[in-house]
């Protein structure tokens, strides 16, 4: 771990800044044009308004910075044990993460982190942080500024996994990547924003997660990713459903659905469907719209499915509804025991 700042005034907010990859990790190099991972031992040079913070930032960088895309369970062990291990070293932690698998990160953070009480703030940016107009420096900043702010009572403002990006504060299992192209490149469509960016930062500390009781930390490990998405689509084949559900090993399946939760009415589709469920494999049904919940009593297309076992993801995203179906497999739980817990709030993910 590297020191990018110090400081013996213990008051002053202590950031852990953690760089996994991404855009807002690269810098183009003078000579050559080419874009490189950006050395956070020099964020003051590189990040000069970062100085007016007044902060104490240290860092620590993943080896070998990481395109997102090749982010896997592996990676949100690395993070969180980053996390627990600095844990009372620092007042809030700032990811650095790439933007295509942001959501999935935060959402199994959200799952790893039991009784978090700190901020965890996840951001990256659209361009890298050495161009003209970036939208990685404005990001991290805010993000560190986040990280940083206390309620009145001096407890943190923030004390969940969220996501920072451009104008919005988000929780972390909520979001959801909607945009490769706009700064505001995430959206939550079924929980309202933490925090809206403007002049100032306006917090709603009325939708913001709290951990109860007074337990410490818990930090879980272990995922099981014998799980997949089957993404229904009008004319899908017997034969397709069939040998995706039969995947050797396969425990999981989080089927995104038509609107409120439909499916084909098929006779062969909801055998296929029983007969996997029967097997001990475990259906979530998550709607295909960005804007969806699914309500499967609504239509006769609905209800079918959960008389053939399947059970409903309520308003999940679907990365959320996949990284917790593998959290709730790694903790060795049984298939009964998984659907229980799929349908209950594990940490603000559902209503």
């Amino acid at each position: 771990m590297n020191g990018s700042l110090s400081n013996t005034e213990t008051q002053r907010p202590h950031i852990l800044i953690i760089y996994t990859g991404g855009t807002i990790g690269m810098i183009e190099n003078a000579e050559s044009g080419a874009l490189e991972p950006f050395n956070f031992d020099h964020l003051i040079d590189n990040v000069p308004k970062i100085k007016r913070l007044d902060y104490d930032i240290d860092n620590f960088q993943f080896e070998v910075p990481l395109d997102s895309s090749a982010m896997t369970p592996d990676h949100w062990v690395q993070i969180v044990k980053v996390i627990e291990d600095n844990y009372d070293a620092y007042d809030g932690f700032v990811v650095l993460h790439g933007t295509d698998t942001m959501a999935y990160t935060a959402s199994a953070l959200s799952f790893m982190l039991e009784n978090l009480r700190k901020p965890v703030v996840i951001t990256g940016s659209q361009l890298p942080i050495g161009e003209v107009r970036t939208d990685g420096e404005e990001n991290l900043i805010t993000a560190l500024q986040v990280a940083a702010e206390k309620d009145t009572d001096g407890s943190p403002m923030v004390q969940e996994v969220a996501i920072l990006f451009e104008d919005y504060l988000w929780r972390g299992n909520r979001a959801t990547k909607h945009s490769s192209d706009n700064f505001n490149a995430f959206k939550s469509s079924h929980y309202p924003r933490l925090a809206k960016v403007g002049l100032g930062i306006r917090y709603r500390k009325s939708v913001m997660w709290r951990s109860e009781g007074n337990e410490p930390l818990r930090t879980h490990y272990s995922f099981d990713n014998h799980v997949m998405y089957l993404d229904l689509f009008p004319g899908i084949s017997e034969a397709v459903v069939r040998h995706q559900l039969a995947a050797p090993g396969l425990k999981g399946v989080v089927m995104k659905t038509f609107g409120s939760g439909n499916g084909p009415t098929s006779g062969w589709f909801l055998e296929a469907l029983k007969e996997a469920v029967d097997r001990g494999l475990v259906i979530v049904n998550v709607s295909q719209c960005d804007n969806g919940i699914v309500n499967p009593t609504r239509y006769l297309s609905g209800n079918v499915l959960t008389k053939a076992g399947v059970i409903s993801g309520h308003d999940l995203t679907s990365e959320a509804a996949i990284t917790k179906l593998m959290f709730l497999f790694g903790q060795g739980l049984t298939p009964e025991q998984v659907k229980t817990e799929m349908e209950k709030p594990i940490a603000g993910e559902m209503d």
